[in-house]
């Protein structure tokens, strides 16, 4: 009998997993979309035959300038498609440049994904498809034959926050096969994000393989924390559940993240083999993680020997924090201790552009070396993605940079 009922288990269980797999089969389009071509032009199509009208939305198409809470900036553009005879809608762009790339639909006036592109990607509370196109900047971005680091979600306890919290770190090839210790590059991200912003949007850890693998950058570690204290982590992956996330979590930008940031170092300290001085941390950050670095890095002048500040908003605050107060007194501080590298990155449209210029002629007139990259359009991961390829490599050198 016993036989009987383990036999009739397995032909239900057989059942199930064909009646899923089938509904997985059925439930697909037989359409390619994106398909990229040989000359990177690129096909997109989307089957909606007794639709009225369909656009795509991307940051490959050229956009407008709208006005946001933050400021003026570079919308996506957004084309239309046409109908064949069998109602799938088609639209070809012109030859693309080497990029990871992000895109929607509209139908109707409804915004949706691409049911043909499995490949998904949350920004803020945005989703959106994604393609990349190698054959030059993108290659670093993309997963290449060479050994590969390890990436980790990892749960610290943060005194400071009364909570146990979150974080990403990748950790490089070799680590776990190794007894040697590591420098360490504490990568922040901008409102909005998470501790998934700088793997998932900005491609981080195929960007470290590759750069490692080229000996262009150093073997390190590379912490990527949540900057929403409110936050223990991205949404949906924490105590708080699902919820839609939002630009702006309470408490980003009150001085409670600098206050706590130590929390974050000694976790890390205590967990990994890493060489625990000053010439051997780095701290970036993109816009509000870059506000986050020149931060922290002047409230703890002995900590850091590499600060990059990425599309920052930078400058003194009005802000009751104390942490936030004598901004000046505390960077003549922090160049006193001479740090190897302070590194300044802003496209040339980016709103934050006019302060950081205010910024650097601030740190002119206190004679405190830095260097400066610009690069054109405005305040988007495109840029991020380049300057982190162009920072990294600098990082943990022998000889000073300035």
């Amino acid at each position: 009998m016993k036989i009987k009922k383990i036999a009739f288990l397995c032909v239900f269980l057989g059942l199930c997993l064909a009646t899923f797999a089938q509904e997985a089969i059925w439930s697909g389009q037989d359409i390619i979309s994106p398909e990229i071509h040989g000359d990177n032009s690129v096909t997109f199509r989307f089957n909606a035959p007794y639709a009225n009208s369909v656009e795509i939305v991307g940051d490959f198409l050229t956009g407008e300038k709208v006005q946001t809470p933050l400021g003026e900036m570079n919308a996506p553009g957004k084309e239309s498609l046409e109908k064949d005879e069998k109602g799938i809608w088609f639209y070809t762009s012109p030859p693309l440049a080497s990029e990871f790339y992000k895109y929607s639909f509209i139908v109707d006036g409804l915004s949706t994904t691409d049911p043909n592109n499995p490949f998904l990607i949350r920004d803020v509370a945005r989703i959106t498809n994604v393609f990349l196109i190698g054959g030059g900047q993108a290659d670093l971005y993309k997963v290449n034959k060479v050994p590969h680091g390890t990436v980790a979600q990892r749960w610290y306890n943060s005194p400071g926050n009364e909570m146990e919290r979150r974080l990403t770190i990748y950790t490089p090839p070799g680590y776990e096969n190794s007894e040697e210790k590591y420098p360490t590059f504490y990568l922040l991200h901008g409102a909005g994000g998470d501790e998934k912003a700088w793997i998932e949007l900005g491609r981080a850890a195929q960007i470290m393989d590759n750069l490692i693998a080229q000996g262009e950058a150093k073997p390190m570690i590379v912490v990527m924390p949540n900057g929403n204290v409110s936050q223990d982590a991205a949404p949906g992956e924490g105590s708080s559940g699902f919820y839609k996330p939002q630009f702006t979590a309470p408490g980003t930008m009150d001085g409670t993240y600098e206050r706590t940031f130590p929390d974050i170092i000694s976790f890390v300290e205590c967990n990994y083999r890493v060489k625990a001085d000053k010439a051997d941390r780095a701290i970036a950050g993109l816009s509000m993680g870059g506000f986050h670095s020149s931060q922290i890095s002047k409230e703890y002048p002995d900590m850091f020997d590499y600060v990059g500040l990425f599309s920052a908003a930078v400058g003194k605050q009005t802000k009751e924090s104390e942490v936030y107060q004598n901004f000046d007194e505390k960077l003549k501080i922090q160049f006193s201790k001479s740090p190897k590298l302070y590194w300044i990155a802003i496209g040339n449209d980016d709103f934050l552009y006019e302060i950081n210029e205010d910024y650097r002629k601030n740190l002119d007139r206190n004679q405190f070396p830095y260097k400066y990259y610009e690069t054109k359009e405005g305040h988007i991961w495109k840029n991020w993605r380049i300057y982190l390829t162009e920072f990294a490599p600098m990082l943990f050198n022998s000889n000073e940079i300035n």
